[in-house]
């Protein structure tokens, strides 16, 4: 019984925040930074599901997608994880070798020193992190104050878990 509600609860928030995003309640629907805004980059290499390797005019930086995270792949200590693979096959598919608008957070680094970005494909608009999520690729990670579309890629995480999309049935 407990899970029945459970499921009930995520579904009509999936369903509350669909509503919410088609009446541009949560930000622009289509995901495209405001006009003029971000910078234009071209992706040298994915790293892994939700980092690549961008040339700017600085040189070569490292990009960390801001409010979600993807299955492990690369990290030092750690065995591959379950659909880690399939996510950075995914993220190549989207942005490898491609032009990208980088929309960078309010904070714009981590301890690493990566930037941190929402990133959106430039030959159609396409916005990756939320794509990732949809398809069940990356789980939420929100972080303050890098959480501009946090309720959104909830609902987005929310309908993928609930269509048992990409890790949410494979793990």
């Amino acid at each position: 019984m407990r899970s029945r509600t459970a499921l009930q609860s995520l579904l009509a928030l999936a369903l509350v925040a669909g509503l919410a995003d088609r009446l541009d309640l949560l930000g622009d629907p289509a995901g495209a930074p405001a006009a003029g805004g971000g910078t234009s980059v071209r992706v040298q290499r994915v790293v892994d599901g939700d980092t690549i390797k961008v040339r700017t005019a600085e040189g070569l930086d490292t990009v960390r997608y801001i409010g979600m995270d993807t299955p492990e792949t690369k990290k030092p200590g750690t065995p591959v994880q379950c659909f880690g693979k399939r996510a950075s096959a995914e993220n190549e598919r989207l942005v490898e070798g491609q032009r990208v608008r980088l929309v960078v957070g309010v904070e714009p680094r981590d301890r690493y020193g990566r930037l941190l970005a929402y990133v959106y494909r430039q030959r159609d608009g396409a916005f990756v992190n939320e794509r990732l999520l949809a398809g069940g690729f990356a789980r939420t990670l929100t972080i303050a104050p890098n959480d501009r579309y946090a309720p959104r890629f909830a609902a987005v995480q929310a309908r993928a878990r609930a269509a048992g999309a990409g890790l949410w049935s494979a793990c």
